[in-house]
This record gives structure tokens, sequence and C-alpha cells, in this order.
């Protein structure tokens, strides 16, 4: 990551740190996200390109090899079989530079988070 990245002040600014072949995966990925999660602001939380709607709902960033994706464990957990596939960890998925982002998944990941995110803030309405 390039130092300007880390201080970016908005997504744009993240994704114009980054050489172009990079900003094209980013640019994928906010508007794959953005799609599915139409009314969630963006932010930059974590250094990171961050949607939120009733909170955090879901993270990217770029990396040398990967774009990483960031659903909380909630989101991967969910969808184990699907990211059999990726490399991930308990709150991380990578998706390789060197392969088409997987806009359907990812979509339902958003999604499955915008879910969450509503039942947890009608919960803690009652």
């Amino acid at each position: 990551m390039s130092m300007k990245t880390v201080l970016a002040k908005n997504v744009d600014e993240y994704i114009d740190g980054f050489p172009e072949e990079i900003q094209k995966k980013l640019k994928d990925m906010r508007a794959t996200i953005k799609k599915a999660a139409p009314n969630a602001e963006e932010a930059i939380k974590y250094a990171m390109p961050t949607l939120v709607l009733h909170g955090n709902l879901v993270h990217f960033a770029a990396f040398k090899n990967h774009i990483g994706f960031y659903p909380a464990p909630s989101g991967i957990d969910a969808f184990k079989k699907e990211l059999s596939a990726y490399e991930s960890s308990k709150g991380a998925i990578r998706f390789p530079m060197d392969a088409p982002l997987p806009h359907t998944l990812i979509t339902k990941i958003v999604k499955f988070r915008i879910k969450e995110n509503l039942q947890k803030a009608k919960d803690k309405k009652k």
C-alpha cells in the first residue's frame, strides 16, 4: 500500500492511491458492493474503504496480490462453502488480483450483512 492510501480521507482518494490496474479492481469491488447496498454510506475506517448501514457493513482493501474483503466473521461463516475456493480467515477473504471478482458471491454476502445489521438495529430498539 502506498502512504497516500493510508492517509486517504475518502474512498476516491484511497482508490486513486493505487496503480491503474489495481484501481480498476477496487472500482469494480466498490460498484458491486454499492449496487447490493445502495443506501449504505461510504467511509474510511481502519484505513480502508468501508460501507456503513446501521453499523459497519463491509470493508475492502487492496494489497499486492489480492483484494481483501472484510464482511465480519458472520459474513464469512454464512458462505463458508462458496468461499472455499478463496483464501480466508476469521474476518477476511482474499480475492486474487489475477482472477475476476466473484460479483454474485460478493452481492450475496453484502445483502446478508445488510439483513444482519438491520436485525441488530431492530433488536436494539426493543
